[in-house]
């Protein structure tokens, strides 16, 4: 009991600096959308949003149940809060690709062919934002069908769960249908990360070098904020990978491990918030940058 306590305790302190952390950067990008109206300002206002479901998503009904309080969640909530849970993930995995790419086109040369695919207004970002919900949405739709509670199932119906809500038989092959979809849709989108990650390496390395040959000046040795704001989403596109691969190794581990341990299970659990809880302060530490790169538009 008094682990779960403990639990409940860092669940709740988790919502918090993600919630505020999150809702910083929300309201910030907000204000300066309404004045500015910038492709790269939505996209970093839908991650932050995308954020704050997956931690009340998947953080407060986990909170619930610490604390002793599996009741207060029955079949509806659980399928709502999977469901949105599992969106919410794909969502994560398209926003942080669209921004990727978004600021690799952004610091191009003007005369390369990449800066012709650069989104001439965010009304075209908003397109693509309603795209990823809709496929995201259409990639979980099995969920509601296979969730139920706990507290409403016998233990010889149960496979898999998330301490509150848990997974029933289902069909072999839709659930093999929609697996591959998933892996698909998260193969195409880390692609497409990778490569706009590796043309912002490239165009870093090539300022470097420029820079590297004209030392003459004092003020060649302050980085453009462009650049600056490139490394900033290098380190947030790295974040996500790095919680994302932690996340499908630690599930594989507690699936196919004998013993459920509660410790192995918490450490997943806080892995598969990791990203949700430190980007925003990443956006934050780089804000700025990020900001003045807009100008370049």
């Amino acid at each position: 009991m008094i682990l779960h306590l403990v639990k409940g305790i860092i669940f709740v302190i988790l919502i918090g600096l993600g919630a505020v952390g999150n809702i910083f950067v929300l309201v910030n990008y907000m204000s300066v959308f309404r004045s500015t109206m910038k492709s790269i300002h939505l996209i970093l206002i839908h991650l932050a949003f995308t954020n704050m479901i997956t931690l009340f998503s998947k953080v407060m009904p986990r909170t619930i149940t610490s604390f002793g309080l599996r009741s207060l969640v029955g079949d509806t909530a659980c399928r709502i809060v999977v469901y949105f849970g599992r969106v919410a993930r794909g969502l994560s995995i398209c926003t942080t690709s669209l921004l990727t790419v978004v600021q690799a086109i952004s610091i191009s040369p003007r005369a390369s062919r990449w800066r012709r695919l650069q989104p001439r207004s965010a009304w075209h970002i908003l397109f693509l934002l309603l795209f990823f919900w809709l496929l995201n949405s259409l990639i979980s739709m099995n969920l509601p069908f296979s969730i139920k509670n706990i507290n409403n199932m016998n233990t010889s119906q149960i496979i898999s769960g998330y301490n509150y809500c848990y997974f029933h038989s289902q069909n072999l092959i839709i659930r093999w249908i929609f697996v591959v979809l998933m892996v698909l849709r998260d193969a195409v989108f880390q692609g497409v990360m990778g490569w706009a990650s590796g043309h912002m390496v490239f165009l870093l390395h090539k300022h470097h070098q420029q820079v590297l040959h004209l030392q003459t000046s004092k003020l060649l040795y302050r980085t453009p904020p462009e650049v600056r704001a490139a490394k900033s989403v290098l380190l947030l596109m790295l974040c996500f990978l790095f919680f994302y691969w932690a996340d499908c190794f630690m599930t594989l581990y507690v699936t196919f491990s004998v013993e459920k341990r509660f410790l192995e299970v918490s450490v997943l659990e806080l892995v598969d918030l990791g990203y949700a809880i430190l980007s925003p302060f990443v956006l934050i530490h780089r804000d700025g940058h990020l900001a003045e790169c807009c100008r370049a538009q």
